[in-house]
């Protein structure tokens, strides 16, 4: 056999996993690797990013819409330190990545080398699995494996520590596929005997409530779930990251779950007599105050991940597995149900928040622009067809409020780590994963300015994301806190914003400012025609409040919807 250089045996390796994309940044103990992959570019299409936490936000868009492994390749020391806000935030949000960090030769680990760092330590905490390579010998087996449990049951990250010794040395290459490892389980049987006691449950259940979260859509098992939720009649919520697990306009689909949910699933949560959990964590956010969360209901978590079970939420019955497999099966044994009187019950208070908050937050009359409308508008114009990627703050509450869905893995979203500055690269990833559809990214003028090198990768790639800017020249989610819990008392929130127009002109991005309502229909209707990418930026009210609202650590049936 032919010998190849180790860094050659990565892309040969990258390639038989079916990378198409990679996004990266070079540097010193990575060169090797960036030297083989200039005789790639026809099958491994590198996507240079101005910073490399961009590189990993990139991957993890690029993952959620595809439903790949987003992979991202960046140099030792600082350049992997940068990975380390996105892996963590990957880790928590369940998505699959490989990043591959270049590491000082093995010789001289340990020495405190230049660019020197305990990858390996520094990122156990946060990934599935990660591994040094110091041999070229290991190249093959470390990123078949390294892909295997990225994407095998609760998908996650993972980080491979590539010492340069081994990229450099010469070995024979022959490709591996790993698709079991001893004692690493990625789906769990479900217990004897626990799919028709779930059954029993729901058929016996009165008042059915259930939460749909991402294990929904991370196990495509959207059709699974409608086709239960149909045939027993059981409406449903859902969290942030499984809002398109089923269309908005499904008549069983009550809103979202959590602090800034709908009024009805939140009350509802507590006076259903069976609470069905399915792919979703309990969150703090979802469940607010633990002592009161649920109380009267009987409940049941479909998870595939054991370490869930009861970890938040003392459960009735666990099933364990895939939930594209579970859901199925428990549907062959549950009875064709009505539940009128049930269903009808969260009318009311979809009524009251209509009232209250949604349609004073749709369609003002007069005033400042306001964040809901230009979703809503935003939405609508494209069919509520288009993906949603938001930034964190009041434009991710908004966002995921407002905006429709009518397809599934729709949502890009950074949900547990709440990473501000995961808008602009997370988008850049959506448009190479998902390349036929429409891109919509909301972010704050906070945000936006967080990772704003990488409007320079838009540039370069002429990604067509629509980026929305909604300026209130606060970190808003922050002022409203202030407003809410502190006494008004604005500490550091109001911000001194640049032109962001010149700052699109310098890199050739089309841009249109928005202030007045009567020019937001026809903005955003040029937005969306324009090929490629384009800034619009929408001044909005400085003090507008995202509600309803849970209080930090309050029950979840006692919503705010006004503040005072």
């Amino acid at each position: 056999m032919e010998k190849i250089s180790g860094a050659e045996a990565l892309m040969r390796s990258l390639e038989h996993e079916g990378v198409d994309v990679l996004f990266g940044y070079p540097g010193g103990s990575i060169m090797p690797t960036y030297d083989a992959l200039y005789d790639h570019k026809k099958t491994l299409n590198h996507i240079l990013v101005r910073h490399e936490q961009a590189a990993v936000h990139a991957a993890q868009g690029y993952a959620r819409v595809s439903g790949k492994v987003g992979c991202c390749i960046v140099t030792s020391g600082p350049g992997a330190m940068n990975t380390i806000t996105g892996v963590a935030d990957a880790m928590i949000d369940s998505t699959p990545l490989v990043v591959i960090c270049g590491q000082v030769g093995a010789s001289v680990l340990g020495t405190d080398a230049f660019q020197e760092v305990d990858v390996v330590g520094v990122t156990q905490p946060i990934t599935k699995w990660n591994f040094q390579i110091r041999r070229a010998e290991d190249i093959a087996w470390a990123v078949a494996r390294a892909f295997y449990i990225a994407k095998s049951g609760r998908p996650g990250p993972v980080v491979l520590d590539f010492a340069k010794n081994a990229q450099t040395a010469l070995i024979e290459y022959e490709p591996q596929k790993v698709n079991f490892i001893r004692s690493y389980v990625p789906v769990p049987e479900p217990a004897e005997g626990v799919i028709e006691q779930a059954a029993k449950m729901i058929n016996e259940s009165v008042k059915p409530f259930m939460l749909v979260g991402q294990g929904v859509e991370l196990a495509n098992a959207q059709p699974e779930l409608l086709a239960l939720c149909e045939k027993a009649q059981i409406p449903f919520g859902t969290t942030f990251l499984g809002l398109s697990a089923a269309p908005t306009d499904h008549p069983l689909n009550m809103g979202r779950l959590g602090m800034h949910g709908n009024l009805g699933p939140n009350v509802m949560t507590n006076q259903c007599d069976l609470l069905i959990a399915v792919g979703m964590r309990f969150d703090d956010r979802v469940t607010g105050n633990l002592t009161t969360y649920a109380k009267q209901a009987k409940i049941i978590h479909f998870e595939i991940d054991p370490s869930e079970i009861n970890k938040n939420v003392k459960v009735n019955l666990a099933v364990l597995g895939d939930c594209k497999q579970t859901l199925a099966a428990v549907n062959k044994l549950v009875d064709a149900t009505k539940h009128e009187q049930w269903i009808a019950g969260f009318k009311p208070y979809a009524e009251k928040e209509y009232n209250k908050v949604i349609e004073p937050a749709l369609f003002p009359k007069e005033g400042p622009l306001l964040m809901g409308e230009i979703v809503r508008k935003v939405s609508e114009a494209a069919n509520n067809e288009a993906i949603l990627v938001t930034d964190v703050g009041q434009n991710q509450m908004f966002g995921c409020r407002y905006f429709k869905f009518t397809k599934p893995h729709s949502v890009v979203t950074s949900g547990g780590c709440g990473t501000m500055g995961f808008g602009i690269p997370a988008a850049i990833g959506a448009t190479f994963g998902a390349p036929d559809r429409t891109v919509c990214m909301f972010c704050g003028d906070g945000g936006f300015q967080m990772t704003i090198q990488e409007l320079g990768t838009i540039m370069e790639q002429q990604c067509p994301v629509k980026m929305i800017l909604l300026n209130n020249n606060y970190l808003g989610n922050v002022r409203q806190w202030q407003y809410m819990f502190f006494n008004k008392r604005y500490s550091f929130t109001p911000m001194c914003n640049p032109d962001f127009e010149k700052i699109a002109e310098g890199y050739n991005i089309p841009c249109r400012t928005v202030v007045e309502r009567k020019d937001l229909d026809a903005a955003i209707r040029e937005m969306l025609d324009t090929k490629g990418p384009f800034l619009l930026q929408c001044a909005v009210m400085e003090e507008d409040n995202v509600l309803p609202m849970t209080p930090p650590g309050g029950n979840v049936d006692e919503m705010l919807l006004e503040v005072k």
